[in-house]
């Protein structure tokens, strides 16, 4: 396998190459060779950095993600999927959490010649988002969901600014909507109960166990291996319950 070269000239991490270059060396040499191109859980770029941009907002790794952003736009990742992707992220995170990334991400399109704001991919409005947001969830979460926002506020919510607010927006598939939130809710952790409904959903969706697995494994360098074993563990049972059911 090549070994990393680093090049202090263009290198987004020059300053830990001057002042750590063997930890610098080992660790590009992990995320970037090791992981990124094993043949066993090796993604398409656009996945890849769909599922590390999502997972550096659930970590709040916010000097990652722009390193990671730069990246992902030049491995050919639009505009728009990287703003869907910060903000889809404020339904699971918060604002106080997404506000600085929505920042850094203004900032490095618009130092690369991108005109704010892009074209806007709502396709709700005020009137019926509560009824498509529904819809999307029983899309996604099966008839058992039908007018859950009947049940509470915070249901009632969800359906409409959670589902209908931003699922419903063009720019990402559904399965990519729904990988990036298994990727959210894996990075930030102790939300198993939600990380178990969402790999369940994107397992119905056709993001199998397997393509779990390998998306859950290239976000092992930005999380740790605790909260990656802990996510392959909620796959598996997951994978289960919908095998047994």
């Amino acid at each position: 396998m090549t070994h990393t070269t680093i090049n202090s000239d263009t290198n987004p991490n020059d300053e830990l190459i001057r002042t750590d270059p063997h930890f610098v060396d080992r660790l590009l040499h992990f995320a970037d060779e090791e992981v990124a191109q094993d043949p066993d859980t090796k993604l398409d770029a656009e996945t890849r950095y769909l599922a590390i941009l999502a997972t550096l907002l659930g970590c709040q790794g916010t000097d990652e993600f722009h390193i990671q952003l730069t990246r992902a736009l030049d491995a050919g990742l639009s505009p728009v999927e990287v703003k869907e992707v910060v903000y889809q992220a404020v339904d699971y995170l918060g604002l106080g959490r997404v506000r600085p990334f929505l920042g850094i991400t203004n900032d490095v399109l618009e130092a690369r010649g991108v005109q704010l704001p892009l074209p806007d991919q709502t396709t709700t409005t005020m009137d019926d988002r509560l009824e498509t947001g529904n819809a999307k969830q029983v899309e996604l979460f099966g008839a058992g969901m039908d007018k859950s926002y009947e049940r509470s506020k915070i249901n009632y919510w969800l359906a409409d600014n959670c589902f209908g607010d931003y699922y419903t927006r063009t720019g990402l598939t559904n399965a990519q909507r729904e990988m990036i939130t298994f990727c959210y809710l894996s990075a930030q952790g102790g939300v198993e109960p939600q990380l178990t409904a969402h790999a369940k959903a994107n397992i119905g969706l056709g993001n199998d166990a397997g393509f779990l697995r390998k998306v859950t494994l290239q976000c092992l360098p930005y999380i740790g291996y605790p909260r990656t074993l802990n996510t392959l563990r909620i796959v598996d049972e997951a994978d289960k319950a919908l095998h047994s059911a």
